[in-house]
């Protein structure tokens, strides 16, 4: 199959360096697998980084007026837990934690965020649905 000039459009900057291009849709048919596998990233972090010091901190120093809470659910796609820690096989995976009372979770069923922020008398939880990384091209660029 040939490309047709005007199946995709180059773009460049005043300097002439090259910012992208415009693809047509026989020209995405075209290398659309390729693309999606080189920019692909894994929608779950390994458990290896999660930052169980800082959860270990944060309940080590916890000073709010309630138990510590280790439970978690997505609202999602349901997945729930009574104690996330101890689930065989995990169900959901922390990303984040500080002293601040923030700690953040990774649904392992549907890869959505579940917020929970600690208050002196109370705890608010959110749940954001997955969405993919923004790509490399998104991203802001140095000179």
């Amino acid at each position: 199959m040939s490309i047709q000039f005007d199946s995709f459009q180059e773009l460049y900057d005043a300097e002439g360096q090259p910012l992208g291009a415009f693809l047509g849709p026989e020209a995405w048919a075209l290398v659309r697998e390729a693309v999606l596998a080189r920019y692909a990233q894994p929608a779950l972090p390994p458990e290896a980084s999660e930052p169980l010091q800082d959860w270990r901190d944060l309940v080590q120093f916890w000073d709010f007026k309630y138990p510590v809470d280790h439970d978690v659910a997505c609202e999602v796609c349901g997945n729930s837990t009574s104690a996330w820690e101890l689930d065989e096989p995990r169900k959901f995976v922390l990303t984040a934690a500080n002293l601040g009372g923030l700690v953040a979770f990774r649904c392992l069923g549907c890869g959505a965020k579940i917020l929970k922020r600690h208050f002196k008398d109370s705890i608010k939880v959110e749940t954001r649905p997955f969405i993919e990384e923004k790509s490399p091209r998104n991203l802001g660029r140095g000179k």
